[in-house]
């Protein structure tokens, strides 16, 4: 569409630029995510220990894997984990969250 040779040495973002559109994939996942996290945390079974990682015990080897939690409060930008945590409660709050997330891109 643009004619841009597979051996030109371009970066992702400057094929974006010219293209004039950013990626909708990567905020289309975040989002989805940000509210099955809401909709997890409001339940407050099984699944929100899971989730934020209160279960007991012993912690694998090596590198350990990004949570979840971790993800969503910087892409959400909330500061800490405890305080997306605490948005999850007020559902149009949370919902707010997500809208300025989704309006700012990724």
């Amino acid at each position: 569409m643009l004619r841009i040779s597979w051996t030109a040495k371009k970066t992702n973002g400057t094929v974006l630029e010219e293209a004039h559109t950013t990626r909708l994939l990567v905020s289309k996942i975040r989002k989805r995510q940000a509210t099955f996290f809401g909709h997890v945390m409001r339940r407050e079974k099984l699944e929100n220990l899971v989730t934020t990682g209160m279960l007991e015990g012993k912690r694998s080897r090596g590198k350990q894997r990004e949570k979840l939690i971790e993800g969503l409060t910087d892409w959400l930008k909330a500061g800490k984990s405890l305080e997306a945590i605490e948005a999850t409660k007020d559902r149009k709050k949370w919902r707010t969250m997500i809208a300025n997330a989704v309006k700012q891109g990724t």
